[in-house]
């Protein structure tokens, strides 16, 4: 099974528009922290069936991609561990671990607060990237 993250332009334009609502109600990463809005899950299967409430919770939760909103004033400051610099920065979308951060919710959106070394890679496009169960 597949879980997907984002699936159309449309959620990528919501999804600013939803980090634009949240405004001042954002949390300010400190440290090493990175804080990453999560997507929502899609409510569809492919074939048109809609999923249950439980399984969208589990496929947001357990999320693998991410934008990045801010970047704490310590993340990718260690240049012992981060030789090549910043792996990621404001405006990313990443993958990550999944499980991964401290999980809060602004409104209607999840966010979570990593460690600036759980980014595993960037994507240029985030539709379609999917965790495989």
């Amino acid at each position: 099974m597949a879980v997907t993250a984002v699936e159309s332009e449309g959620e990528i334009e919501e999804y600013h528009s939803i980090l634009k609502a949240a405004g001042d109600r954002l949390p300010k990463p400190q440290g090493w922290k990175i804080l990453i809005a999560v997507p929502k899950a899609v409510d569809k299967t492919d074939g048109g069936i809609y999923k249950p409430n439980q399984v969208l919770q589990y496929e947001e939760v357990g999320s693998i991609v991410g934008l990045v909103v801010k970047l704490g004033d310590l993340a990718y400051k260690d240049r012992n561990k981060f030789p090549g610099g910043k792996w990621c920065h404001q405006g990313d979308y990443i993958i990550m671990r999944s499980y991964s951060g401290t999980r809060i919710q602004v409104g209607d959106q999840e966010f979570r607060l990593i460690n600036d070394d759980t980014v595993e890679a960037v994507v240029d496009d985030p539709r379609g990237v999917m965790k495989i169960l």
